[in-house]
């Protein structure tokens, strides 16, 4: 018996020869590493296997200029696509350009009114009003037109087809992985194809953020149609409800908030790419902030990049409004409409409160004096005719175009604080501290240090198979074999150097973001002031589109990789913060409560128990920051960062279609290579916490 046990146990415990592929995989790139530094220096990716797919595609565009005329593709689907959208937005910015810009303020003012009551009301008329004062009234109108014709079209294109996945399982399977890859790619990348498809100018900005957009609107309309309770269509059913009827008086209505919480990520991905999109011609307020910049010009950059926010804060506050269907008729906006309500112990702020009231009973009153069909929709009958009076005084009084005498121009005092801040906060006195410093020891120390060890140090073959041992230890060889075929694919496109040094810019960017965010969003969800004091920063954070974040960087490092990092940290901090807090609050407090049983201090409860269990959530945090990062990253390549941002304006500004292509093919698979990776890290410490299910 002794012997049958010392037989099967060694059989019970053998681990298969998989199991040490990893460590295999290691060893030979630590051989390939010794080799490289004490034998014989490797060279970078071989040259001669470029497969030299740049110029084919420059053919190819000559070939679309060329043929865009004749050819059927273009005469009858491409060129009809690109009329019908041109179409719409010229009407659409040429009408938004012919109502006086009292009347777009007062529409501002009551859509924010009826939906968020007076003080989103005011706010949203600010937001208007601003862009008018900086005098960009004319190009945050063409930004706007813009984004009507693609967020339109994209919630045509989503809702359906999002209500389609929710009715057909089948339909969702083949769905759900394009949604998956449109979302993964950066927002930089879908300019490429549309530029050469549809040429440049606002049509192929549109297109794009059609592309960009639909995902969200999709997904969350699928979402909400699933969740809708069974026992409410059961119900429906019982009394003989058809299909249509089902979809429109029952699923729609119950899944309201959900699609409605798509249409507001939708007008935000919009607004984001369509504002890169001022690189190919698009215009708007992209347009002046991509001009400025290249002309160092911070200070017009920076009033334009206000704008954007301005429009940013207004689009989200207002959809926001709308999804959550508040109306002004709800309690919540009969005591205090506009002042905060721990102030109704002042006399002069209930004096305040009570004129408004006043005002409101008035126009209610005129509403309940129409005749019934009108009464129902008294406040939209009231609001037309106060902005068609408003209107006609303003064509009569000739106040079309926002007044130049009003403009507020920044420009002069952020350059002169500009040109102080370079010459003051460059170096501070003999300290060794300012911004020239700092850039300089983040070039030097880091990012040089990093691009020798991924170019010098560990050559190109002993890089893949450090991959793809990380890879098959997470997720099997099937991951890692697709890896060491994206890189090799990486390499024969020729920017295997642009690529690392891209990667090494995302490094760095990460390790940062997850340095300053996870112990942020520990502090966080341990102390509730700290919370309170982060969120409205953390909102307005997320709520800015990402390449504004360039402009005040810029302000202080000037241009090139280090003000890309510097933004990209800036831009992925929220959700590494908000997921960091979510993962140690949904922690099981029984779990807290034991270990407080055992005598654990703070510290021991937060490294043992609090944070292993909330890794799964910190995971996902990581992944989205990496995703964030590597998308601004990207984008810093308008500014001078180099890597593949660079490579891609490069080739559009010098009309070498080829060479964007091939970098945007890049991106492409390093977005998808740190994206799976990242969720096969996410999952295996998923499984370590005994969370999988």
């Amino acid at each position: 018996m002794a012997k049958a046990v010392a037989v099967s146990r060694p059989a019970r415990d053998a681990k298969p020869l998989s199991h040490y592929a990893p460590h295999v995989l290691v060893g030979l790139a630590l051989a390939l590493i010794a080799y490289n530094l004490f034998v014989h220096p490797m060279a970078g990716f071989p040259e001669e296997w470029n497969i030299g797919l740049r110029a084919p595609l420059d053919e190819f565009k000559k070939w679309v200029v060329g043929n865009r005329a004749t050819s059927p593709s273009f005469v009858f689907f491409f060129e009809p696509i690109s009329n019908f959208m041109d179409f719409v937005i010229r009407r659409a910015e040429a009408f938004l350009l012919w109502l006086p810009w009292p009347v777009l303020v007062g529409f501002a003012f009551l859509l924010g009114n009826r939906f968020g009551g007076l003080r989103l009301g005011i706010g949203a008329a600010l937001c208007l009003l601003f862009m008018g004062l900086f005098g960009l009234w004319d190009a945050s109108m063409q930004t706007l037109a813009l984004m009507g014709a693609a967020v339109t079209m994209s919630l045509l294109i989503g809702i359906p087809l999002g209500v389609w996945m929710a009715r057909s399982d089948r339909v969702e399977t083949l769905v759900r992985p394009i949604l998956d890859g449109m979302q993964t790619m950066p927002a930089f990348v879908y300019l490429i194809p549309v530029v050469l498809f549809f040429g440049i100018g606002p049509v192929p900005a549109a297109i794009a953020a059609v592309i960009y957009a639909v995902p969200p609107v999709v997904r969350l309309t699928n979402l909400g149609l699933r969740r809708v309770a069974e026992d409410v269509i059961e119900a429906a059913d019982a009394f003989g409800s058809t299909p249509r009827q089902m979809l429109f008086k029952v699923q729609i209505p119950q899944a309201l908030p959900s699609i409605l919480a798509g249409v507001n990520q939708t007008i935000m991905m919009a607004l984001s790419i369509v504002i890169i999109a001022a690189l190919v011609g698009a215009g708007g307020l992209g347009d002046v902030v991509i001009k400025s910049l290249r002309r160092l010009n911070v200070g017009v950059a920076l009033e334009a990049g206000l704008a954007i926010v301005l429009l940013a804060i207004l689009l989200d506050r207002l959809s926001q409004a709308i999804g959550q269907i508040d109306y002004a008729s709800q309690a919540r906006y009969q005591e205090f409409r506009l002042l905060p309500a721990r102030w109704q112990q002042y006399g002069w702020a209930r004096a305040i409160e009570s004129g408004i009231d006043r005002v409101y009973a008035l126009f209610g009153a005129l509403g309940h004096s129409l005749p019934g069909p009108l009464a129902r929709h008294a406040y939209w009958w009231l609001a037309l005719t106060a902005l068609l009076l408003l209107g006609a005084l303003c064509f009569l009084l000739g106040w079309v175009d926002f007044p130049k005498a009003w403009y507020l121009s920044l420009a002069a005092p952020v350059n002169a604080a500009v040109k102080w801040a370079q010459v003051n906060l460059y170096e501070i006195g003999e300290t060794g501290l300012g911004t020239g410093p700092f850039s300089d020891f983040i070039s030097l120390y880091i990012l040089a240090p990093l691009r020798k060890l991924f170019t010098e140090i560990i050559p190109w073959p002993a890089l893949i198979l450090l991959v793809c041992a990380a890879a098959w230890s997470l997720a099997g060889w099937g991951l890692a074999v697709t890896y060491a075929i994206s890189m090799i694919f990486i390499g024969l496109l020729g920017m295997w150097d642009a690529s690392v040094d891209t990667f090494t810019q995302v490094l760095v960017a990460v390790a940062a973001t997850v340095a300053i965010g996870v112990p942020l969003g520990i502090w966080a969800a341990r102390n509730r002031l700290v919370e309170k004091i982060m969120r409205p920063i953390l909102d307005f954070l997320q709520t800015i589109p990402s390449f504004v974040y360039l402009v005040p960087v810029i302000m202080l490092f000037n241009v090139g990789r280090v003000p890309g990092i510097i933004a990209s940290v800036l831009y992925a901090l929220p959700p590494q913060i908000r997921l960091t807090v979510l993962g140690i609050r949904q922690v099981d407090e029984s779990a807290v409560e034991a270990a407080q049983a055992f005598g654990s201090t703070n510290m021991q409860l937060l490294r043992k128990v609090q944070f292993p269990l909330a890794l799964p959530q910190i995971m996902l945090g990581v992944n989205q920051a990496i995703m964030m990062v590597l998308s601004m990253v990207i984008i810093a390549g308008m500014v001078g960062a180099a890597g593949l941002g660079l490579e891609v304006v490069d080739g559009m500004q010098n009309n070498r279609m080829g060479q964007s292509v091939e970098a945007g093919l890049a991106i492409v698979i390093v977005a998808i290579m740190v994206d799976r990776l990242t969720q096969a890290w996410a999952r295996r410490a998923e499984e370590k916490a005994n969370l999988h299910v």
